[in-house]
């Protein structure tokens, strides 16, 4: 089933809804399954899992020089995808990036997706690789997330990349897409960051998930910023409960945003990450109350592979 249809199904109740990172090759996959198991009783109609671009590895040659070559450390998404829709019994969205794939590994992946009966696909532009500064686009991939957008809507309607397919099974994916209540870290300003939102609706987005943010206000401000432009899609919050002490420091370097006085505070009174782990989750609890209350569709949270504190602020609310 499509997210959206998931939304209207529930009839103005929020949903449960969280994000996986594939282990890295050479993990098993019940690592997976043993974080899942504690949220299933929470009913998430669907389940989101990463993709990891390529990164570069050094490999000592026999001569002690070393040799770079290009790797993915966390491959598997489909197929973890696949997997945790026939165990589970749960939709499954697949991210898909512009960086680290080319139109035509795009194309086949989208064809997979589609025989595999998996009707959600979450479409993203995807980091800079660790040694680049900027984002720089695949030789023959997209540069932007809306031309991946693009082409999901292009074969949605028979259109592939080198020809048109008449036929009655088109696929028919329910296209996801990031936004940023706080701007993306590359945008010169909020307004400019929303244009290119509007662009990826216009192109066939059918909703959004937004970055982690710490400050429910930026949130409903930003919800009142894209309605105002004429776009009713559903924005689904994305949350992140802190965990380390380090995510003081980390999180507003990475993603450029901003935490809340009251909740730096809290951490930094903190005597060790137990303490912080708790804190993350107290304050996730508050932040899905409001965003409940203020009608958010689903509640997705991001859970980094561990699900003990999603599953303790999950059965305060559902």
């Amino acid at each position: 089933m499509k997210i959206t249809d998931h939304i209207k199904k529930a009839d103005g109740k929020t949903l449960f809804s969280f994000e996986l990172i594939p282990p890295r090759k050479g993990r098993s996959i019940q690592e997976l399954y043993d974080n899942i198991d504690p949220l299933m009783e929470f009913k998430p109609p669907f389940i989101d899992v990463t993709t990891s671009r390529e990164e570069f590895v050094y490999i000592e040659k026999e001569d002690g020089l070393l040799d770079k070559k290009i790797t993915r450390m966390r491959p598997g998404t489909l197929g973890i995808c696949a997997s945790i829709k026939h165990k589970y019994d749960v939709d499954t969205v697949p991210h898909v990036l512009c960086g680290g794939f080319t139109k035509e590994e795009t194309e086949y992946l989208l064809v997979d997706c589609h025989y595999l009966g998996i009707h959600n696909v979450m479409a993203l532009r995807g980091d800079a690789m660790k040694e680049q500064q900027y984002f720089e686009p695949t030789k023959g991939g997209h540069e932007y997330a809306l031309g991946l957008v693009e082409q999901i809507a292009d074969m949605n309607k028979g259109r592939y990349l080198n020809n048109v397919i008449e036929t009655s099974d088109c696929s028919d994916f329910c296209i996801g897409v990031a936004g940023y209540p706080e701007k993306h870290l590359e945008a010169p300003s909020l307004k400019t960051d929303l244009k290119r939102l509007i662009q990826k609706v216009e192109a066939g987005a059918d909703y959004v998930v937004t970055q982690m943010f710490f400050d429910n206000k930026k949130y409903f401000e930003f919800v009142d910023m894209v309605r105002a432009e004429g776009i009713d899609i559903p924005i689904i919050p994305g949350i992140k409960p802190l965990a380390v002490k380090r995510h003081l420091q980390l999180l507003p370097q990475v993603f450029k945003i901003d935490l809340p006085q009251d909740l730096i505070d809290a951490v930094d009174a903190c005597k060790n990450n137990n303490d912080v782990r708790q804190v993350g989750i107290e304050w996730a609890i508050q932040q899905s109350r409001e965003l409940m209350e203020g009608g958010a569709p689903v509640l997705h949270y991001y859970s980094m592979g561990k699900s003990d504190n999603i599953k303790a602020i999950a059965a305060e609310l559902f």
